[in-house]
């Protein structure tokens, strides 16, 4: 089992001489997972913790989300977000990332497809962001599960240039490249200037896609995994749910008040 975070909030933040940089993940980390992804909103009190703390470390918000969706849910200005898994990134001083723009003509057949394929289950939710697809089947009563990871590996064997991956009762279809959250989040500590040893970063999420972020990290940084139960990970914290998150991050900004 993994030591709560809350419990080594100045070993995590380390030594006064060192900044930091924290990367979020959204659902499941800012605000609890909810049935519906329309559902999921930010709290005013997670707000403005973000907002204090965007005034003491560098931040930015990682989601599966679509970039313009997770943007306009924190609506905080002068953060980066990444969209898609990290496919599409932007933040302060122009900086902009797309990373799969090839990959859209397959994205809008799969899409075509798969929506033609689940349209008899009641429940399945397709959701599209601009560089992935996701099925969601919170909603789904358990018997349609076979078929409906039957059409999603159908629809995935005939668009090759596209890779599934499998959630929190969602499966998303996503451009078969080599990037993700780790790449991402490498990439923005690269071209933040935050590649050095006065930086201390910190990742937080719940699922599976973080996974990747918590190895990139790797020595260099620490990753917090947000989940009730124990499971098998990278990260080297954990923290039970968002509210916890909130509680942790408010530790650094009092943290770095005293600083």
């Amino acid at each position: 089992m993994l030591p709560s975070a809350l419990e080594h909030v100045q070993e995590i933040a380390g030594a006064g001489d060192r900044s930091l940089a924290i990367f979020l993940d959204y659902d499941g980390t800012l605000t609890p997972i909810v049935s519906h992804p329309d559902k999921a909103f930010l709290s005013d009190s997670m707000r403005q913790t973000l907002q204090a703390l965007a005034m003491r470390a560098s931040l930015a918000v990682l989601s599966g989300r679509d970039l313009d969706d997770v943007r306009k849910r924190v609506a905080i200005d002068g953060i980066v977000y990444a969209g898609s898994h990290g496919f599409d990134i932007a933040g302060p001083r122009r900086l902009r990332r797309q990373q799969a723009t090839k990959f859209l003509p397959a994205l809008d057949a799969a899409e075509k497809e798969l929506r033609e394929k689940l349209a008899g289950i009641t429940g399945a939710l397709i959701e599209r962001k601009r560089f992935s697809l996701a099925a969601h089947y919170r909603n789904v009563n358990e018997s349609y599960f076979p078929e409906l990871d039957r059409a999603v590996s159908e629809v995935a064997a005939r668009h090759r240039e596209l890779r599934t991956m499998e959630g929190k009762k969602v499966y998303e279809l996503l451009p078969n490249t080599d990037w993700d959250k780790g790449k991402a989040v490498r990439w923005l500590l690269e071209n933040l200037d935050l590649e050095h040893g006065k930086v201390r970063p910190i990742y937080i999420g719940d699922d599976r896609t973080d996974e990747d972020a918590f190895r990139a990290l790797g020595q260099c940084g620490t990753g917090i995994l947000v989940s009730e139960q124990p499971r098998s990970t990278a990260a080297h914290y954990a923290l039970k749910n968002p509210a916890e998150v909130e509680r942790f991050l408010q530790e650094l900004i009092e943290m770095t008040k005293l600083e």
